[in-house]
C-alpha cells in the first residue's frame, strides 16, 4: 500500500517502529477540498485529520482497516495551510486479539495540537474468492 499522497495531504517522511508512527505532512494549499471549505478562508476538514490518520496507519503498517469506534475525538485548532504548510503526525498504536487496533493520533506543528483521536479500529481481511 503506497504512502498517502493525495489532493490535500502528502507524507513527506513516515517512520513505524515499536508501536509508534512518526509522520511529517505537507498540506496543499490549493487543493479543491479547501476552495469549498470554506470559500475565502479555506481550512482543513475535520474529517480529512481523521481521514490522514487512518490512512497513514495503513500506509506504515501495510495493511487496511476500517474505524470501529472513536472514544475521543477532538479538534483543537483550525488548520490554516496558508499559515501552517507542515504538520507532524504522530501515532501510537497496539495490536488486540479480537483483530482491532487501539490508536492514539494527534496532529501538531510545534506548540500547537489540531487534533486528537484515541479510538480503534478493525482490520479488514480479503474476501475469500
Amino acid at each position: 500500500m503506497p504512502a498517502v499522497n493525495n489532493d490535500l495531504f502528502r507524507i513527506e517522511n513516515i517512520t513505524c517502529e515499536a508501536g509508534v508512527i512518526t509522520a511529517t505532512l505537507t498540506i496543499n494549499k490549493d487543493s479543491e477540498i479547501l476552495k469549498g471549505h470554506f470559500p475565502g478562508h479555506p481550512v482543513v476538514p475535520g474529517v480529512c485529520m481523521l481521514q490522514v490518520a487512518k490512512e497513514s496507519l495503513e500506509s506504515a503498517l501495510q495493511i487496511s482497516v476500517r474505524l470501529k469506534k472513536a472514544v475521543n475525538l477532538k479538534f483543537m485548532t483550525m488548520i490554516d495551510p496558508a499559515n501552517t504548510p507542515t504538520v507532524q503526525l504522530d501515532i501510537t498504536y497496539k495490536f488486540a486479539d479480537d483483530g482491532t487496533i487501539s490508536a492514539t493520533a494527534r496532529l501538531s506543528n510545534a506548540e500547537t495540537i489540531y487534533f486528537k483521536f484515541q479510538g480503534s479500529f478493525i482490520i479488514l481481511r480479503p474476501s475469500a474468492t
